[in-house]
C-alpha cells in the first residue's frame, strides 16, 4: 500500500485507514505503516497531504509524534483538534487518504541506561511520545523503570487514560500517575490526584527513584514551567529532554 514518494531518503507515501474521537476535542488517525520503514518509540514524523483542496497559512504539512509503538504493523497519530484547512480535511477524511512521511525525527527517545529510572511528565496530546514508550516497554519487557505524571483539565479531555491504567497494571515497571486541574468542570467521577504537576506530587510518588532522567512533552507554556520547576529542584540539565506540542 506504501510507496516511495522519490528517490529522497526517508520520503514515504501512506494512506489513512480510519479515524476515531479518543477524547472530546482529541482525534486519533491510523495509518498504513510504509514497507521498510523503521522508527523509536518517541520519534516524529512530518505528515503532508498531498491532494489538499483547502489551503490556510500554516499549509498542508504538519509534524506528529508517533503515539503507537515500533512493533506494531500501523501507524497511530493523535491530535487536539482546531479549525484549521489541515484538521479540517484529516476529520472529515474516508479510508484511502494519500498521506506523505517523512521522517523518523527526534531525539527524545528513551535513554539506555535501565539503572536510572525514567520520568515523564506529558501536557494533554504531549502524552503520545510516552505512550509509544510506554507500548515498547510493556512489548519488549524492558527493565527501565518507568514514571508517568500525565496532567489534564478533566479525565472527558485525556486521551489513552484508559489504556495508560491498563498499561500499568500489566507492567509492574510502569508506574501511571494522571492528575486532573479543573474537576470543578468535569462530569466524570474522579478519586486520583488533582493539581498541577510539581514538586509535592513528584515527591509523594518518586520515592525509590535515584537519579532519574526525565521528558517533558506538551504545550509550550506547560514545558518551561516544568523546565523552571526541575531547574529549582537542582535536576542537572543534561537529566531534561523535552519536545513542544504547538496546537496549530
Amino acid at each position: 500500500m506504501a510507496s516511495v514518494l522519490s528517490s529522497r531518503a526517508m520520503q514515504h507515501e501512506t494512506r489513512l485507514l480510519r479515524s476515531e474521537l479518543l477524547a472530546e476535542g482529541t482525534m486519533g488517525f491510523w495509518l498504513a505503516r510504509p514497507q521498510g520503514f523503521d522508527y523509536r518509540p518517541g520519534q516524529n514524523g512530518q505528515f503532508t497531504l498531498l491532494e489538499a483542496k483547502e489551503f490556510d497559512g500554516f499549509g498542508p504539512t504538519r509534524t506528529f509524534t508517533f503515539a503507537s509503538a515500533p512493533h506494531e504493523s500501523e501507524l497511530l497519530i493523535a491530535t487536539r483538534m482546531r479549525d484549521t484547512a489541515f484538521k479540517r480535511t484529516l476529520r472529515f477524511a474516508s479510508p484511502g487518504l494519500r498521506v506523505g512521511l517523512e521522517g523518523p525525527n527526534g531525539l527524545m527517545t528513551l535513554h539506555d541506561d535501565p539503572a536510572r529510572p525514567a520520568v515523564f511528565i506529558a501536557g494533554g496530546i504531549g502524552v503520545t511520545p510516552f505512550l509509544s514508550m510506554a507500548r515498547h516497554a510493556a512489548h519488549s519487557r524492558l527493565p527501565h523503570r518507568l514514571w508517568l505524571f500525565y496532567s489534564n483539565r478533566r479525565p472527558e479531555d485525556a486521551p489513552f487514560l484508559s489504556e495508560l491504567q491498563a498499561l500499568a497494571v500489566a507492567n509492574p515497571n510502569f508506574h501511571f500517575v494522571p492528575t486532573m486541574t479543573e474537576m470543578e468542570k468535569s462530569r466524570a467521577g474522579w478519586t486520583g490526584e488533582t493539581g498541577m504537576v510539581g514538586k509535592p506530587l513528584l515527591e509523594r510518588h518518586l520515592k525509590g527513584a535515584e537519579r532519574p532522567i526525565y521528558y517533558l512533552a506538551g504545550p509550550p507554556g506547560m514545558v518551561m514551567g516544568m523546565q523552571s520547576m526541575l531547574e529549582g529542584l537542582g535536576v542537572p540539565l543534561e537529566d531534561v529532554r523535552d519536545e513542544e506540542f504547538y496546537g496549530y
